[in-house]
């Protein structure tokens, strides 16, 4: 999947869904799934019988049957699962368009579905005996993701001068962002003393660097843009898709490489730009992914808004904020503030910047990035205005 517009040129975004969000909604994944979904169609003005493509997380407990039953589908002519995670989230739309483009579907749902928040940890399981590439991490204690993800925190530290108030930076803004936002979950003020007072979680990271536990699913409509521009709402036309695994790269981060800081995402940004006559000064915001706070300055970086080793500078600066920033970021509070749905809810916090319709909408916003996690393999979105 490159990042050549002309691949994908054609089609569009027409409809968002998404559930209330919540620590726990006391629903199970399949009904909020088909909320979240009924919601999108909604908001595109299709009905469920015109749905012949779906497009799914490998970690869906819910499968494409089931939805195409509920919803009404036809025949499906499409459907895929997409692994990775947080890595994926982008990859879901990008696929939906690709068989749009194609000829393979008309019109394609992309769903993420979570009981995050009352359904546990995934790694409070983990066993004596690990596999796979952790078997090479978490018998050193690095068992969860803030474990790995520290690691990488403490050397851009080491590397560079970053700070935790720097880090600080990041949350502060996307709280700032989350508080004009009825939908997130955190809107309460966030300063910065409330941020390094957090307890600590994986040193040098707090609590206050990790993204919510949340139930709630979202979902996303992609049809061409021909079709889009005679639907309910104004198309968000997906203009550049891009995937990385990076090279040996291990399931969650990579130390062994030449380049310890660099994630997926170098391999991405390369990719997504290409062909598109679109720079990153040329995008009015971003929607990075948020799972922790060095994500977004790892992105920041590999995503070329920042020099390497410049990109929390660059938070601190005050360029992720709205509405003065430079590059205002995350801008319904993100995974940090909002809810953590694998960064779906950043796609459609995207489509809403196009649109016009965020709550903390950045005036004339015609390009935006949306970035999934970069410390698995992962993939980006460029949407614009047709």
């Amino acid at each position: 999947m490159t990042g050549a517009a002309t691949s994908i040129s054609a089609t569009a975004i027409a409809g968002i869904g998404q559930t209330d969000f919540a620590r726990d909604l006391g629903r199970d994944e399949r009904e909020l799934a088909l909320d979240a979904i009924a919601r999108a169609l909604a908001d595109a003005g299709v009905d469920g019988s015109e749905v012949d493509g779906l497009v799914r997380f490998d970690l869906e407990t819910t499968t494409e049957v089931e939805i195409a039953r509920n919803i009404g589908a036809a025949d499906l002519s499409f459907f895929a699962t997409l692994p990775y995670g947080g890595g994926a989230a982008c990859a879901t739309v990008a696929l939906a368009s690709m068989a749009v483009a194609t000829g393979r579907a008309s019109v394609v749902v992309c769903w993420r579905s979570r009981n995050r928040g009352s359904g546990g940890r995934p790694w409070a399981s983990t066993g004596n005996r690990v596999g796979g590439d952790f078997q090479y991490t978490a018998p050193y204690g690095l068992v969860r993701p803030v474990d790995q993800v520290a690691m990488l925190a403490r050397r851009h530290m080491h590397e560079f001068g970053s700070t935790r108030e720097q880090l600080g930076a990041v949350a502060v803004a996307f709280r700032a962002h989350a508080a004009r936002n009825p939908a997130a979950m955190q809107r309460e003020p966030l300063a910065m003393a409330d941020y390094l007072d957090a307890r600590p979680v994986a040193e040098p990271l707090g609590k206050l660097d990790c993204c919510l536990e949340s139930d709630g699913a979202v979902a996303v409509v992609v049809t061409s843009l021909e079709r889009a521009r005679d639907l309910r709402q104004p198309p968000v036309h997906i203009l550049s898709s891009a995937q990385a695994s990076g090279v040996q790269h291990t399931v969650m981060t990579d130390y062994y490489g030449p380049r310890l800081l660099q994630t997926p995402a170098a391999g991405a940004a390369k990719r997504l730009f290409d062909g598109t006559g679109v720079a990153p000064g040329d995008v009015d915001c971003a929607q990075f992914y948020d799972a922790f706070t060095p994500l977004v300055v790892f992105a920041l970086e590999e995503y070329g808004f920042a020099k390497p080793g410049r990109g929390a500078a660059m938070a601190a600066s005050g360029a992720l904020a709205w509405p003065d920033g430079e590059l205002p970021s995350n801008t319904s509070g993100g995974s940090l503030s909002e809810a953590y749905v694998h960064g779906m809810n950043l796609v459609t916090e995207g489509v809403r910047q196009i649109r016009g319709t965020s709550t903390s909408q950045v005036d004339g916003a015609r390009v935006c990035l949306v970035s999934a996690g970069n410390a698995v393999p992962t993939s980006a979105l460029l949407l614009a205005s047709p």
